[in-house]
């Protein structure tokens, strides 16, 4: 590819993403997310002991232009490169397919480890090199670009009235900040992993040191739903360059009927607004769980398919399928319901890491 494609004419250079003042800039401008902030990055990488990388795009002034940010895994699934692990997207802030392009070169050079980025389909990188789409999901947002009466016009009418109902059972959603309210959320969240998907949850410690990075900025919120002095529900919203983001939330299957998420929901709009943000963000929805899309789409006004990329191919020995047969089979024995949640949740602690 010709540099010159690229105005003005850039070079590229390896940076810390989670100190480098110019990803920190790249990770505020209009094509950044959560997944590519320093805080967030930091968060993972502190509870996998994973190391990020980061390449920058930088003009003739030395002023970042654009960048991508990845992590190199090497276990016993295999060696592979992910941007970014345990991540909803990692949409590369880059302004164009040219500058992605140059990235990319500069990161793949010499690497034979498959590389795997997931980003929204009108990212740069979805048309730039190299990549093959190998998987699909959905992304809603709720645009926060008028005041609550109208947006909640807006969301569907079965929500509206689920929201009614919700209050005329008593239930009350408090927002919280603090560590505790946190981890009452990550038992919440272990219960339903378990119980409804079968599935081990990410350790508690994630989730602490996801409030530690955001909390001190005032950029993480809990939203506990109450009922009789009993959390039934609960979210956890994080903030980040103007948009909220609901990133894990759980309830007890026994009190759905309450309607505890459509109250959830609601207070998160309103707490978006509160704060003079410009979107909701609801995050990743896999395509074959349809009641959590549909639930979805009643809130929210923007849809798009959220794309998995890969460049390379994933060719497993067989002691990496040997490896990882046995790590599906752990995860049925220790979700099974005869097991007790703070075995569970310890067990996910242990075994998470390999799951991205």
């Amino acid at each position: 590819m010709n540099r010159a494609d690229t105005a003005p004419a850039v070079t590229v250079v390896a940076a810390d993403p989670v100190i480098d003042p110019r990803w920190r800039a790249l990770a505020t401008g209009p094509d950044a997310g959560l997944f590519t902030s320093p805080p967030w990055i930091a968060a993972v990488c502190g509870t996998y002991g994973f190391t990020a990388q980061s390449r920058i795009a930088v003009d003739a002034a030395g002023a970042p232009v654009g960048g991508v940010a990845w992590v190199t895994v090497d276990d016993a699934r295999g060696r592979r490169l992910l941007s970014l692990p345990f991540s909803d997207r990692a949409d590369p802030p880059v302004p164009d397919t040219a500058t992605w392009d140059l990235l990319f070169d500069d990161l793949s050079a010499g690497e034979t480890a498959p590389y795997t980025l997931r980003c929204l389909d009108h990212s740069p990188a979805a048309s730039g090199a190299r990549l093959d789409e190998v998987g699909a999901a959905a992304w809603h947002g709720t645009p926060l670009d008028t005041d609550l009466d109208e947006l909640h016009r807006r969301i569907a009418g079965q929500s509206r009235r689920n929201i009614k109902a919700s209050a005329r059972a008593g239930v009350r959603v408090e927002v919280r900040d603090d560590l505790e309210a946190v981890r009452i959320m990550h038992g919440l969240h272990v219960r339903l992993r378990k119980n409804k998907y079968g599935l081990l949850a990410q350790p508690q410690e994630f989730f602490e040191r996801i409030w530690q990075e955001f909390a001190p900025d005032g950029h993480c919120h809990t939203l506990l739903a109450i009922v009789d002095d009993e959390v039934i529900a609960a979210a956890l919203f994080l903030e980040w360059n103007g948009v909220l983001y609901y990133k894990f939330g759980a309830s007890l299957q026994e009190h759905l009927q309450v309607r505890p998420n459509d109250a959830i929901y609601w207070t998160g709009i309103q707490q978006g607004v509160e704060r003079g943000l410009r979107l909701v963000d609801w995050g990743l929805s896999d395509l074959d769980q349809p009641g959590l899309v549909g639930f979805k789409r009643k809130w929210a006004t923007d849809e798009r398919r959220l794309l998995t990329l890969r460049s390379g191919t994933v060719e497993r020995t067989p002691a990496q399928q040997e490896f990882g047969d046995a790590l599906g089979g752990l995860t049925k024995l220790l979700t099974d319901e005869a097991v007790p949640d703070d075995v569970t949740a310890r067990a996910g602690a242990l075994l998470y890491r390999y799951f991205c």
